[in-house]
């Protein structure tokens, strides 16, 4: 078990990107859902020791990683946001390198471990071209081979699916599954879809803090009941901010369809809504701008 107790980081410019975070995170997809800027990058590179907190414990099986990150370092799979490759350098051979640095010196278990990963995120017939010259998809799915190898108990996936097609998307998943069947896995996003259908356990992170954490389906339940939308027009959509708990608006064929939270239907034209992952989020987020405001 991973467990993250008052952990904050500010930055020497100032930008203070984690306050106080606290979680405990099981065995299995662990979904860490927010938006851009709200820390998760910042919490995924504290976790994987590549920077220092300013404040606050991080333990892995009971032990302190922050004062021995070499702990986790043996036993960590890592696919950052963004990575950089070595140009002119087959995927094969890379993989190969990155085993070396893991500490596979053993010839057989390291190519036997290679051509698995190789197998199990289907690059392994395009195992001779080089990494540099791969699509989006096809070097997410070499990140994710490079990250488990070494057999890690920890993974540590960062935006692994923005930016790909549906089919690699679902190609995506079905690997974290397979992956999150037995070590811990934390899957970092802005996508609400990927949390949904893929972790059983998750945290909204926004603003450096941890603003819900439960079950998704715990938390959707939560929500049953509150949820109206209405199509106005798009001259409307002011009115109806000032008026109600408008969490969420889309543009459909010229109009506006806003969603609001209420205990009771708002007024006549709201129908009720069964709610999903994506009206706990914009809920969530919802009331802590609506905090922010209060406080000014």
């Amino acid at each position: 078990m991973l467990n993250i107790r008052n952990l904050s980081k500010t930055y020497d410019n100032g930008v203070e990107a984690l306050r106080g975070v606290s979680l405990d995170i099981e065995p299995g997809l662990f979904g860490l859902l927010g938006p851009n800027g709200a820390g998760k990058s910042s919490l995924m590179r504290t976790i994987a020791t590549l920077q220092l907190p300013s404040h606050g414990q991080i333990s892995f099986e009971n032990k302190d990683i922050i004062k021995n990150p070499n702990i986790l370092r043996s036993c960590l799979g890592y696919l950052p946001q963004e990575f950089g490759v070595y140009p002119k350098v087959s995927c094969y051979q890379l993989l190969e390198h990155m085993a070396l640095l893991k500490g596979l010196t053993d010839h057989k278990t390291r190519s036997r471990q290679i051509e698995q990963l190789l197998h199990q995120t289907n690059l392994y017939d395009v195992r001779k071209k080089d990494v540099s010259s791969f699509s989006g998809g096809m070097r997410q799915r070499f990140g994710i081979a490079q990250a488990l190898l070494g057999s890690p108990k920890l993974v540590i996936v960062d935006e692994p699916t923005a930016g790909l097609d549906p089919y690699e998307r679902n190609r995506f998943h079905n690997l974290l599954c397979e992956i999150g069947e037995n070590v811990v896995v934390i899957l970092s996003t802005h996508i609400v879809e990927d949390v949904s259908q893929l972790c059983p356990n998750m945290a909204i992170l926004a603003k450096g803090n941890v603003r819900l954490q439960g079950k998704p389906r715990d938390l959707i339940n939560a929500i049953d009941g509150t949820i109206w939308r209405k199509e106005i027009a798009k001259e409307q959509v002011s009115q109806y901010r000032d008026k109600f708990e408008v969490i969420s608006e889309q543009l459909i064929t010229g109009k506006t369809q806003v969603v609001v939270q209420s205990e009771f239907q708002p007024e006549m034209g709201f129908e009720p809504v069964t709610p999903d992952l994506e009206d706990v989020y914009f809920s969530t987020l919802h009331q802590l701008n609506k905090g922010d405001d209060n406080d000014k």
